[in-house]
């Protein structure tokens, strides 16, 4: 399907129908993407205020067959958000559609437009005494509608699930500029297809998501956040399933860290203070969200001596205070950010049935071994299966030595992921930097029917082209 700029031409013709200050050449901002992967392109930047506005500017560029790529705060981690070859696009930017339009507190919904960001979503939630559990590192920046067309996981989801579980209806605009209104605050409404679920996580390649229904919960009367070292992560799995036994759904995150993620840590953040005097060589970080009547300090506490006894754990550090709870996630939320500084040769966000991370995490080894030297930094959301495997220069070498490596080591780590019956993608998306990967690993007859939804709701092929399905 041939394509045509965001020119200056095409900008006359939408300047008549907008308010002024809509539309402006883009920043350089709006063009990058947090791994300097992609380096996007813009022929025309719009930032609408409603969603009449994006309905107007989808509609014309799908007349004259423009791309458009929608644009929430640039946080995702696959090229999705950015468009680096073919026609100059226009770029949508939803940061001034940011109102939380309605809370209802007693039926545990928030609305809020796709603009706004994470942290201030959890912020009005609080305000009315309720939960918005989406928590993630990029909550401060990152806004919702692009959590949503990136179905976004974070911290959380071993109790509350994806992006994709936290919503119950979506207002957006779809590929010919038509309004959806499908913001329901139901919770079953079984009225055929379900088109909220096809626009969370494609991305934006179906269309521009304006608004959302989220699903709000309680806020736990107690929690507690602890620290407990483990010899391995058979001994981490083992501590999940006697954490969930003794504290049923009311364990909110679990998260394994390796030994190299605290050292890299150390080397490139040495303020940021770790609970251990020495490195263990695994650990997890527990926490729990309890209702009244029961105390989450001290759940942890027997949680420990439980473990303890059993050979799971050998320390452990249980936080006192919200201070002391803020520094034990310090921790873990800053491991990306020390990666980051170091300079992975190769990043990789997969999954793989819980009871086979042990079994993967030595195979890993191998594999990566076999390709030379390296050092593998391997954490993340052990509840759900979900391993940030992340593979690095061997100590003294930088990044790009290893240029030549690069794409062998990522067809071994997904080769074996696959092997193993996992995902290459379990929170990140597909975005333009794993497209390839989705026509290597995926199953022919879904990557048939995403192809045919495609074309049935895109047939000009103007919503993020070449992100998730390669363009053709």
């Amino acid at each position: 399907m041939t394509l045509n700029p965001a020119d200056a031409a095409f900008s006359s013709r939408l300047s008549s129908l907008l308010p002024e200050g809509v539309l402006r050449a883009a920043e350089p901002r709006y063009l990058e993407e947090p791994r300097g992967r992609f380096q996007g392109q813009a022929g025309l930047l719009a930032l609408p205020r409603s969603v009449e506005e994006v309905s107007i500017l989808v509609s014309k560029a799908n007349s004259a067959r423009v791309p458009v790529v929608p644009y929430g705060g640039g946080t995702g981690l696959v090229g999705g958000q950015v468009m680096p070859d073919g026609p100059a696009p226009l770029v949508i930017s939803l940061e001034r559609m940011a109102v939380i339009r309605a809370v209802h507190a007693r039926e545990n919904v928030l609305i809020a437009e796709a603009g706004a960001i994470l942290a201030d979503v959890q912020a009005a939630a609080q305000a009315a005494g309720r939960l918005f559990p989406l928590s993630l590192a990029a909550e401060g920046s990152a806004r919702i509608g692009g959590n949503l067309s990136t179905n976004a996981g974070g911290v959380n989801v071993l109790r509350y699930g994806n992006a994709r579980d936290l919503c119950l209806g979506l207002e957006a605009v779809l590929p010919t500029g038509e309004i959806w209104h499908g913001l329901s605050r139901l919770r079953k409404d079984n009225t055929g297809y379900d088109l909220r679920n096809l626009l969370i996580g494609a991305e934006g390649t179906l269309g521009v998501i304006t608004a959302a229904a989220l699903k709000l919960s309680p806020i736990p009367a107690s929690q507690g956040t602890a620290v407990f070292t483990v010899t391995d992560p058979q001994a981490a799995i083992d501590l999940l399933a006697l954490a969930r036994d003794n504290a049923g759904e009311g364990v909110s995150a679990f998260e394994l860290i390796h030994r190299q993620g605290l050292e890299f840590l150390a080397e490139t953040l040495p303020q940021v203070r770790q609970p251990f005097v020495e490195a263990p060589e695994w650990c997890v970080l527990i926490e729990l969200g309890l209702p009244r009547g029961l105390e989450a300090e001290e759940t942890l506490a027997d949680l420990f001596e439980a473990a303890e006894a059993a050979g799971l754990a050998s320390d452990g550090v249980i936080a006192q205070s919200d201070s002391q709870r803020q520094a034990l996630w310090s921790v873990r939320e800053h491991i990306p950010l020390a990666n980051k500084a170091i300079g992975s040769v190769s990043s990789h966000d997969i999954s793989v049935p819980i009871s086979e991370i042990p079994a993967f995490i030595e195979q890993g080894r191998e594999a990566v071994g076999k390709l030379g030297e390296f050092r593998i930094n391997c954490f993340g959301h052990l509840g759900d299966g979900n391993l940030h495997y992340n593979v690095f220069p061997a100590k003294g070498r930088k990044r790009e030595d290893y240029d030549s490596s690069r794409d062998a080591v990522n067809a071994a780590v997904h080769d074996l992921v696959q092997a193993f019956g996992g995902s290459f993608s379990a929170e990140h998306g597909v975005g333009r930097m794993k497209s390839g990967d989705l026509e290597r690993y995926g199953d022919p007859a879904k990557l048939a029917a995403m192809r045919a939804i495609k074309q049935a709701l895109d047939p000009n092929g103007i919503m993020n082209p070449g992100a998730v399905l390669r363009a053709e």
